[in-house]
Formats: structure tokens, C-alpha cells, sequence
């Protein structure tokens, strides 16, 4: 009789992640370069000797859901003008490296750029490029073209000055990356592997100044997956009801 108020909580716990995953989108949706998450499911067995054809073997029975809301789909948003040249975003696959306080590679799809206290290129939350791209104190404008080279037009100078190249980062497997947030993500050990290439080689994507890349969330499909999830937490929490009657009916029978 207990084993059906386990599935029922293991549903209302799965059912729940997914809707928090769904409202998470939906609260990003105007956030630049945000990957929408999304939710695997994968069924929790249990052992069931009572079962079993012979006494050597274990009899696996279904004991629920589990969630896992830690994935992401990274396909790409749409590259929409922005008009302002600090703004980066990448076109096609790979991240911008960022050089992390704690040691770890940190990878960024894009958004604005600023310049540091101590001068290099950085992100808007004060992490610097990992190229670590020096700007020059008298440069009036940065030019970064689509295979990630770095100029800059010093005052009274007519030819720009390269100043450095950014590089993009591929991964191996996009799932094991972890989210950091505000379009930051971390790589969880060494063995994981990135391939570092020159923009438009190694099937790394493009770099596109003055854009700023869109979330890829579409909102009719959120608003889909809503009420599906919310479907299924409500039979879960049916089928805890259920088994709270069939418990009340059994402990009111008289011998």
C-alpha cells in the first residue's frame, strides 16, 4: 500500500522540477544568448524478490519517476542589430572563453563587451577574455571581424592597429556543461574536451559585432509543455489521494 504513495511523490517531485525548468524559460525569454532548458525523464525500478521466476534472480518493478531539469538545448538564436559595436554574438557553434577567477574554463556565448580597470577586453561581468586582448588607453573604436580579429583605431592614426584574436571554444558534449547563469557556463573537469579554433575553422561558428543573439525560446511551446506538466502533476497528486482512500477504507474494516 505504501508503494503507491512513492510513485505519487516521485511524480509530484519530477512534475514539479519540469514546471519550475518551463517558468525558468519563461522568465528568461528576453535574456541575451539564453539556451532554454529542458527536462529528461527515466523510470526508478525497484526489486521485487516475491516476483521472481527462481530464487536467484531479482524481479525489477517500476517505482516512480525521477527528473533531471539540468539539460539545455543550445540551438541557435536569431542575431538581431543592436548598433552598438561592444555587442558580441556568435554565429553557428562554439562560446567565447572567458579567463575565470576559480581556475575553471568558463565559456559565454555573447553580449556586451566592456573594458576592464586594468584595460583588457572583458565580459559585462568584469571577466576578461581568455585571449586577454590589451586596449590601447588612446583607442577611439574596436573593430572584431567575423574570424575574431581585434582592431583598433588609435587617436590621430589612419591605419587601425590589430591588438589581438579571439579564439572560439567547442565542446565535446554540450550536456556536461554546467550553467552558471547570466549565459555563463563551466566545464566540470580536464576530461572534457574543447577544441579552440580561429572563427569559421574547425566547424567553430562566426563572430558578429553589433549583434546581440535572442534566447531560442518560443514562448507557444513553453506554454505547451506547461500544461502537460501540470496534467501530470495533477494525476500524481490524484494518485496519492487514491491511495490515501484505499488506506482509510482498509483501516476502517471490521473483522
Amino acid at each position: 500500500m505504501n508503494g503507491i504513495f512513492y510513485i505519487g511523490a516521485t511524480g509530484l517531485d519530477a512534475q514539479g522540477k519540469a514546471v519550475e525548468t518551463v517558468a525558468n524559460n519563461v522568465a528568461n525569454i528576453n535574456t541575451a544568448a539564453y539556451k532554454r532548458g529542458t527536462v529528461s525523464f527515466s523510470e526508478l525500478l525497484s526489486a521485487d524478490a516475491a516476483g521472481a521466476s527462481d530464487a536467484d534472480s531479482v524481479k525489477r518493478v517500476s517505482a516512480g519517476v525521477m527528473a533531471n531539469p539540468t539539460l539545455h538545448v543550445f540551438a541557435q538564436g536569431d542575431l538581431r542589430p543592436t548598433g552598438n559595436d561592444m555587442d558580441i554574438a556568435v554565429q553557428g557553434e562554439g562560446f567565447l572563453e572567458l579567463a575565470g577567477g576559480d581556475g575553471r574554463t568558463t565559456l559565454w556565448r555573447g553580449g556586451t563587451l566592456r573594458i576592464g580597470a586594468d584595460g583588457f577586453l572583458a565580459a559585462a561581468n568584469g571577466l576578461p577574455l581568455a585571449s586577454m586582448i590589451a586596449v590601447p588607453a588612446d583607442a577611439e573604436a574596436i573593430h572584431i571581424s567575423k574570424t575574431g580579429a581585434v582592431t583598433a583605431t588609435i587617436r590621430n592614426e589612419r591605419i587601425p592597429v590589430e591588438i589581438g584574436q579571439i579564439e572560439l571554444a567547442v565542446p565535446s558534449d554540450l550536456q556536461r556543461m554546467e550553467s552558471l547563469g547570466d549565459g555563463l557556463y563551466a566545464l566540470p573537469d580536464d576530461a572534457l574536451s574543447v577544441t579552440r579554433s580561429v572563427p569559421g575553422e574547425d566547424k567553430a561558428g562566426l563572430v558578429a559585432q553589433g549583434f546581440s543573439e535572442a534566447s531560442n525560446i518560443k514562448l507557444a511551446d513553453e506554454m505547451v509543455s506547461l500544461m502537460i506538466y501540470q496534467r501530470a502533476y495533477a494525476s500524481s497528486a490524484r494518485l496519492v489521494q487514491i491511495g490515501d482512500e484505499l488506506m482509510g477504507i482498509a483501516n476502517g474494516l471490521k473483522r
